[in-house]
Formats: C-alpha cells, structure tokens, sequence
C-alpha cells in the first residue's frame, strides 16, 4: 500500500475563509493528511478568516469568517515528510510575504520541485520567494502588478474561477476555481479517481451554513462530478445568502453573515430521476424548507430510491419532517436531537462532534468539522474514491 500523502497548509490571520477550509477539508475528505500551519502560532491556536465576496462594487467587500484551528506547529515543519503546498489567499498573504521564514519555507518547495498549488492573493507569497520568474501565473486580478515585477509570465483569468499550471506550479484567481484548483492539485500528487461522473443535488435555502453547502460542493466537483444547487422559489443564477456558524465560547454557535452562494439549477420542474444523489446542507435554512410540501416530497422520493442522501447539522429537520428517518440510525447538531427522536430514528450522540454515520443509503453528521467523514461516507455510497 503506497504511503499515505502529507499536504502543508500556509495560513495566517484574515487568510480567506473558503480558500483555508475547502481545500483543507476536501483534501482530508480524499484520504490525505494535511497540515495546517500559522508562523507564530502552534497546533490548537486559531486564525481568523475573511469572507471576500463581489457584491457589485469596484473590488470585493470583507466581512469576519469562521475562526480556523491549526493542526500543527510552523516551527516544527519538516518540509521533506510533505509532498505539495497549498497556499490560500485572503489578507494573510500580504504580511506573510514579508516574513522571511514563510519566503524560506516556500522556496524550499519549489526547489524541491513539488507541487505547489497558490490561489488569490497568494500569489504574493510566491513572488517574494523568487519563484514565477519565467513562470506562467494566474491571480487575482490586483496581484498582477506584483507578478509582472517578479518576472513572471501574467496569464489573464478569463474568470474568476480561471486557473493554470506551469510545471509543478497551479494558480487560480479565486475561490470559485476550486473544483479544477484541487483537482490539478491532486493530479500533480498521483491521484487517480474512480466514479466519477456521478450527477449530485444540493437542496439549498437562504441562510443555510456557509462551509456546510460550499466544502461538500466543491469536493464533489473537484472529483469531475456534475453537482446542481436548487432552491426552492429560486431559479439557476439567482444567489442564496450563508450564515457563519462558529463555536466562540458561548452556550450556543454564534452567526455572522457569510458568502453569497450561486444557484445552477432551477427548482421548478427539477428531474430528481436524473441525479445519483442528494445533500442537505444545515444552517437556519432546514427551519423553512421543512414546511416546503415540495422539499419534503423531493426528500422521500431519494430516501425511497435508496440513492445516497446525506444530511448535516440541522438538515435533519427535513428528514424528520419529510417522515424517512423511522427505523433509521441518525445524528445530529445536538440540538436537532428532538426532531430526530420525534421523528422516529434511533439517536447517535455525535461525540466527537465531527462524527458521522451511515445507515443505509443516509450519511448524517452533526457539524461542518465532520466534513472530511461525511464527505468521505458520501463518497463511498456513490461508489466514488481517490487513490495514490
């Protein structure tokens, strides 16, 4: 059995929120390890992320995201035990490039010829370390003054999902390059990906949790899935507001406002006979989309199938209501655990909260930490995996 890949993560306070956590979950949920590291901070310590969003203004607006937990500790890096970088951007990139051990570190890499995957404004980082010279590079279109000075070659983005590569350097302009960003990214670590093609639906709603509808999307498309998003009363390209849903102390999870996520399909008239699965975010949406008849009908007809169905967080109060969790084995967000008794299913206790289960044709989790196992549990029912 060939040993198991080891990515390093470059985070720093304000590093963005999507571009931290997507590729660190997805990459977790594919059977990699990865680990997440700040320069002065050490494995337990938090950084906080951005939310960058395009609003209809001359440049993106920021607001607070999730705080994000390190895994590891910088000054204990070994870069030999690693075999890729990934970069997120944000606002972290523009102090880090001015740290002498993160430019040290990041030139190392590319010395060593491994794959190296930057998006965003991290692309500063690479041009402080001295490695686009002669170099094709992509970014976020503020970056390419930086680029063009460091000598690389500038590849303009036809869009903000635009990424490329030039021998073991990937480049994207934003998170919405996710999908190809990750899977060039695995490629250039040996992946080969079996099952693909599988045609996957997202029941969304406004206020749904930001990680809980974005890092299970983009996962799946970086595995060259076809993945919609509906909502009902909405149609393809109408936009849902996302909740932040952290753990900051308090009793309860606190909310912040989060991206705004773009729907690809309409609701009305949708063929669910035509998708191999189905995913139900959590958040504050679950509360008004258990009263939708047509949810709820969409809900028992993929139970019904025995097709893949998974559920997060407070998604399990559609299932309680679409009345498919009798006789079923369930977890929660604890304090859903109500509706699933009432429901009918056997409780789970989700402890750790990142636990999730599989009962059949339905992976419940309790919260977006249990990402990479409810990903992963998905994936398995699909019939889809990575190998190295």
């Amino acid at each position: 059995m060939a040993a198991q890949k080891r990515v390093l993560l470059l985070c720093g306070d304000y590093v963005e929120d999507y571009e931290v956590m997507v590729p660190f979950q997805a990459l977790l949920a594919y059977g990699l390890a990865v680990d997440a590291v700040c320069p002065g901070k050490k494995a337990g310590d938090i950084c906080r992320t951005s939310i960058h969003d395009s609003l209809g203004f001359q440049t993106y607006s920021e607001s607070r995201g999730h705080n994000f937990s390190l895994n590891a500790t910088f000054d204990e890096i070994d870069i030999s035990k690693y075999d890729g970088l990934i970069i997120p951007g944000g606002r972290a990139p523009e102090y880090l490039a001015v740290d002498e051990t993160v430019v040290a570190l990041v030139a190392k890499f590319a010395d060593s010829r491994k794959p190296i995957a930057s998006i965003c404004h991290g692309q500063l980082i690479l041009a402080a370390a001295g490695v686009v010279k002669g170099r094709k590079c992509t970014a976020y279109p503020a970056v390419k003054t930086a680029l063009i000075h460091a000598g690389a070659h500038w590849v303009e983005p036809e869009t903000m999902a635009f990424c490329t590569t030039d021998g073991n350097l990937i480049t994207g302009a934003t998170y919405e390059g996710h999908p190809e960003f990750i899977g060039l990214f695995i490629k250039a670590l040996g992946a080969k990906i079996s099952g693909s093609g599988k045609r996957i639906l997202f029941l969304c709603g406004d206020y749904m949790e930001d990680y809980e509808v974005m890092v299970p999307f983009q996962s799946l498309q970086a595995l060259e899935c076809h993945v919609d998003a509906v909502c009902p009363n909405k149609k393809h390209g109408d936009t849902c507001p996302t909740a932040v849903h952290d753990f900051e102390g308090d009793q309860t999870y606190s909310e912040k406002p989060g991206h705004n996520f773009t729907l690809t399909a309409n609701f009305d008239g949708l063929d669910a006979s035509s998708y191999d699965g189905l995913v139900i975010p959590g958040g504050r949406a679950p509360e008004y989309l258990a009263l939708d008849d047509k949810v709820l009908q969409l809900v028992k007809t993929f139970m019904e199938s025995g097709k893949p169905v998974a559920s997060i967080c407070h998604g399990q109060q559609i299932l309680s209501a679409a009345g498919v969790l009798t006789g079923k084995k369930c977890t929660a967000y604890p304090a859903v655990k109500l509706n699933v008794v009432l429901g009918g299913a056997t409780w789970l206790e989700p402890d750790p909260i990142s636990r999730c289960f599989t009962d059949g044709n339905l992976v419940t989790g309790a919260a977006w930490p249990g990402h990479p196992e409810f990903v992963g549990q998905f994936m398995a029912l699909l019939g889809l995996s990575v190998s190295f």
